[in-house]
């Protein structure tokens, strides 16, 4: 598949192969959508073409959709399937067909035998006959229970509406995953799990992110958007900005060249313009100037907000605290009895999957709703919060200069433009009314605001969201320098990492706390659910004085003998899968020379065979992979 085009990209070309992992980076306006929707056939190029396999099948998941279903949640996933079903029928056609037909030398004849097996391939692929276990088991990966499947869509949030979306396009398996930021909607366990899953996908990846951990988990390959152009780095992202870094040091270089090159053709030209005997020469210097291509520098991506929080006033030790605090809607418990104490100055990380109470718990801290129990406020504690949804706080009939004009009091009155500059509204934009912001810029201005107002507990519940990398930088770069008591609540690991000193998992009803930031937190769980798999497989208990060498010996006794037992396993399924693929090239030898093998009925029974060996190697082969992996 090959891209060319012009307009807002000015003649490039680029390649995606089979199994590529691209991620798609760049400035915002440079085109990053507009291309992802160029290659999925929802708009078309002013110049140039997009050249596209005929077998390619394409997954495109936006940034934004209004599903409205009116499906079970199970239900609207089955919908991926109607591809496998129309398939199906496609097949039954083309075997009636071939039945009734003896030209097997005939050029139509060999077109239906490739095409049915180009079926029978993508219906093996789909795996038909476990349809419905599979949907069940992508949706618990994005997030879902069991006990939602036959829940109603409309009962969910877009949010999580559009994870029904991403499960949609992972059932499908096309060729071609097109993501546009596919982790807006998950948390961090979603997330986790949807990076195994793509790490082991069968085709090719094509996704813009601003999440910076997870495109260095699955890319190795970086396109950047710049100046109309594109630069394929063969890497993952971090690795990417380094060599960014690098590109530019040599533009930078080659144009200072060439404006030293500049200066002295002109000087030769102004110093020898009117002497007759240096026309000659004059005129070839004013041809060279018009045929020297300019060297351009890349317009890195500077553009980002620029602040710290003001010192935070001083508080009791105690900022915090919370005894036997709950909270229902309805008959739906969503916290129960929580008991909390933050001490001051401590920077906490709230996580877990949406939906567990995270959210509503800082809205509890934030005196946003009521609840059960009892919450004591430090002294001399003040609150700052900004929600998920401040943006949607804000007046959209008043201007930005306006929105923090009329609530600043004191010394901040004389500083509104500046710190409105300071989160990139400067000149015309401070009169923009709030309505025709974007995103972007409605979380910026949210979070100018909270600056007016001196705060020692910040409550951030995702303000990362419509953030660019740079700025999500600067962020976390103030919040390290906030001297005052941090509660945020995010599923970016990246921020995440070095910003809190405790985490709390939330798991409705409850809550547990682990010490260190967000890596040492994932790392204790990944270590602790292998320690309650050891303890399930331990036939005898362990004596309680046995000391850590022996623990330690029999613990790699044990994970020997798990060793050795996988590569048994894998053995096994290799010898199966050369035994299955062997079949198949037989019968696919028949389908290409049918006049070769007179002896052998090739009827229905005979395709349905064919399909059944297709779907076998499409299960040792995921057998395998779970095994190696």
């Amino acid at each position: 598949m090959q891209f060319t085009g012009d307009d807002l990209f000015t003649d490039i070309n680029f390649m995606i192969r089979e199994k590529d992992r691209i991620g798609l980076v760049g400035k915002n306006g440079t085109g990053k959508t507009t291309l992802i929707r160029l290659l999925c056939g929802l708009e078309q190029p002013y110049k140039g073409d997009v050249i596209m396999s005929d077998d390619v099948t394409i997954g495109y998941l936006p940034q934004e959709k209004n599903v409205n279903s009116t499906k079970t949640v199970l239900d609207e996933a089955m919908t991926a399937f109607e591809e496998y079903h129309e398939m199906e029928r496609q097949l039954a056609v083309l075997q009636d067909e071939l039945s009734n037909r003896e030209d097997y030398e005939s050029e139509s004849y060999q077109r239906l035998c490739e095409k049915m097996s180009h079926l029978n391939e993508r219906l093996a692929l789909m795996g038909g006959h476990s349809i419905e276990g599979e949907a069940e088991q992508i949706l618990i990966g994005l997030g879902f229970e069991h006990n939602d499947m036959q829940r109603p869509m409309k009962e969910f949030s877009n949010g999580w509406q559009m994870r029904v979306e991403l499960a949609k396009i992972l059932l499908r398996k096309p060729k071609l995953l097109l993501l546009d930021e596919p982790t807006n909607h998950l948390d961090i366990e979603s997330i986790q799990w949807l990076e195994g899953f793509l790490k082991n996908y069968y085709g090719a990846i094509f996704m813009v992110s601003h999440d910076r951990a997870f495109l260095d988990q699955i890319t190795i390959r970086t396109i950047e958007i710049s100046c109309g152009k594109i630069y394929d780095y063969k890497c993952s992202y971090s690795e990417f900005i380094e060599r960014r870094e690098e590109r530019i040091d040599i533009q930078k270089a080659a144009f200072d060249n060439q404006q030293r090159e500049i200066k002295e053709i002109e000087a030769f030209i102004e110093r020898f313009r009117y002497k007759a005997t240096k026309a000659k020469q004059v005129q070839s210097r004013v041809k060279q100037l018009e045929k020297m291509d300019v060297v351009q520098i890349d317009d890195q991506d500077k553009a980002a907000i620029h602040f710290k929080f003001p010192p935070a006033p001083h508080s009791g030790k105690v900022t915090l605290e919370l005894n036997g605090v709950s909270k229902s809607y309805g008959e739906k418990n969503i916290l129960n009895n929580i008991d909390l104490l933050i001490p001051r100055g401590e920077k906490i990380a709230f996580v877990g999957r949406n939906g567990e109470g995270k959210s509503t718990l800082s809205k509890i801290i934030a005196g946003v709703i009521d609840y059960q129990g009892e919450m004591k406020i430090g002294h001399e504690v003040q609150i700052g919060y900004y929600a998920q949804n401040q943006q949607d706080m804000l007046d959209p009939e008043k201007t930005v200069f306006e929105t923090l004009d009329d609530v600043a009091t004191g010394d901040m009155r004389v500083k509104v433009k500046s710190l409105l500059g300071a989160f990139l509204f400067g000149g015309d934009a401070i009169e923009k009314k709030v309505k025709v912001l974007s995103g972007g810029e409605k979380a910026r201005l949210s979070l100018a605001k909270m600056l007016l107002f001196p705060t020692n507990l910040l409550i951030l519940d995702e303000p990362t969201n419509h953030l660019d990398m740079l700025s999500k930088d600067i962020l976390k770069s103030a919040l390290i320098q906030f001297d005052g008591t941090l509660i945020i609540v995010s599923h970016d690991r990246d921020f995440l990492q070095g910003l809190t000193n405790k985490v709390y998992e939330f798991k409705k009803p409850h809550i547990k706390e682990y010490i260190g930031d967000i890596y040492d937190f994932l790392e204790e769980k990944k270590l602790k659910e292998l320690d309650d798999l050891n303890k399930k497989q331990k036939s005898q208990p362990v004596e309680t004085k046995t000391s850590q060498g022996k623990i330690d010996y029999e613990l790699k006794k044990q994970n020997d003998r798990e060793i050795k037992r996988i590569e048994r396993e894998i053995k096994k399924l290799e010898e199966q899968i050369e035994s299955v693929e062997n079949e198949i090239a037989e019968m696919d030898a028949v389908m290409s020379n049918p006049d070769a093998y007179p002896n052998v009925n090739i009827d229905n029974a005979w395709y349905s065979s064919y399909g059944d060996k297709k779907n076998k190697l499409h299960d040792l082969m995921n057998q395998w992979e779970e095994l190696v992996v």
